[in-house]
């Protein structure tokens, strides 16, 4: 109990701290702003508070299942959610179209203060115990504006909880200050995925070799996102007794960094990394006690899941205001059972995504077991994301395929989704 006053201390100061930028008046995020202030003080805002306080959840036999949000992430989700439909999904055209992130977005996105949440208390940030489910609900929001942003945004957040989870006590108080300090988090792109056909992010080509007090990596990685802009990589690598993750400097001798154009994800970059001989520090491995490598690519796979949650939410909204305005023989074209089955399909393919998803980061924030759920949640959320994508384009016919409307763009990036290992972390 002594510790609430001091996350909650934390977490207003960074509300302070957007709510004196110029920018949310642009945005008219003022009114958002105040109110999360407002509802800060009055219920602690931030769920890193409520963690500390450690008082279990009491349930009676009769107690129905109940997946409704907290006030917290409700108002957590609404001020993101605001921030997507204001500021990203105005920008995700253009930034598609030049393929970078704006940097007034980056700068945005660190006052937001989204990596606290990757860093614990102890070192001034916010992230408590069970923080899984609320980072998968902060890229939901944020992916409604757009995925392949919201990815760039969540980059400064992925490599602290990466760090937190997989880190040493020592290494984590070496690194993770930075993410929380008033200059913009380092930038670092996790990689994980390989060139290789069927890629199986359990059997890494990519070699780590104990030599003297250093590691020497050898290997190859593709799409990576971020990495071109990247000053740190944390790269995963076999070991010879397993796998294992390194954090690598971006100008270490033998590393060569190159773009790697993909039909999707244009916005945040993706980049193809060799690595020749190059010597990592042995205290550059991220030397955690408990490391589970099967766990570190679960937590990466429900954060892109949660990325298609959000941008297939776009769509469905998107396609329902469009099939109700749009007519065809004097009526609008929803009232064709054709084009209401499939509205309709997106619906529940959605639903179900997302309480897979849900029901997988529930389960790893109570300590349970959750592969056996995050496999599940990525098998569905691959196959339907494209679906979805698929369905959205064909609902808008010719116009789904020209970049008049985001339907093509939704379309590329959904399917990433079936693709990607690495690059985030709940």
């Amino acid at each position: 109990m002594p510790m609430f006053p001091n996350a909650q201390g934390r977490a207003l100061a960074v509300l302070n701290r957007v709510a004196q930028a110029h920018w949310p008046d642009r945005l008219k995020l003022r009114k958002v702003f105040e109110k999360l202030l407002y509802g800060g003080a009055r219920a602690g805002f931030m769920l890193a508070a409520r963690r500390v306080r450690k008082v279990p959840r009491q349930s009676g036999a009769d107690e129905l299942f109940d997946l409704s949000l907290s006030d917290e992430q409700r108002m957590l989700v609404e001020m993101l959610e605001a921030f997507a439909r204001q500021s990203l999904c105005p920008a995700a055209h253009d930034a598609d179209a030049r393929c970078a992130v704006p940097a007034a977005l980056l700068n945005q996105g660190h006052e937001l203060g989204l990596a606290h949440y990757g860093v614990g208390e102890n070192l001034g940030g916010l992230a408590g115990e069970r923080t899984i489910l609320t980072n998968a609900l902060m890229a939901e929001a944020l992916a409604k504006g757009d995925l392949s942003l919201a990815a760039a945004l969540l980059a400064p957040l992925s490599a602290a909880n990466c760090i937190r989870r997989w880190a040493s006590a020592e290494q984590q108080a070496a690194w993770l200050p930075a993410f929380v300090g008033e200059q913009p988090a380092p930038p670092m792109a996790i990689a994980v995925n390989e060139p290789a056909v069927l890629f199986d992010p359990g059997k890494l080509a990519t070699r780590a070799r104990r030599k003297g007090s250093s590691f020497v990596l050898t290997g190859e990685k593709c799409l990576v996102p971020g990495a071109l802009d990247a000053s740190r990589l944390i790269v995963a690598a076999e070991t010879g007794s397993g796998p294992a993750l390194f954090l690598v400097e971006a100008g270490s001798k033998g590393l060569d960094l190159r773009p790697e154009p993909a039909m999707g994800l244009k916005a945040c970059g993706t980049a193809r990394i060799r690595l020749k001989g190059v010597k990592v520090p042995a205290a550059n491995r991220l030397a955690a006690v408990d490391f589970d490598y099967r766990s570190f690519l679960d937590l990466g796979h429900l954060a892109w899941c949660a990325l298609a949650l959000g941008t297939a939410q776009a769509a469905l909204d998107y396609v329902i205001g469009y099939c109700n305005e749009r007519t065809a023989f004097g009526e609008p074209i929803s009232h064709r059972q054709g084009v209401a089955f499939m509205v309709a399909d997106i619906a529940i393919e959605l639903d179900a995504m997302r309480l897979m998803v849900w029901r997988a980061c529930a389960r790893a924030d109570r300590g349970e077991a959750f592969g056996r759920e995050a496999y599940l949640a990525r098998l569905l959320c691959a196959e339907k994301a494209m679906k979805i994508g698929t369905d959205t384009v064909q609902l808008l016919g010719g116009h789904g395929f020209t970049q008049e409307h985001p339907a093509e763009r939704w379309y590329r990036d959904l399917r990433a989704v079936a693709l990607m290992s690495g690059g985030l972390h709940l």
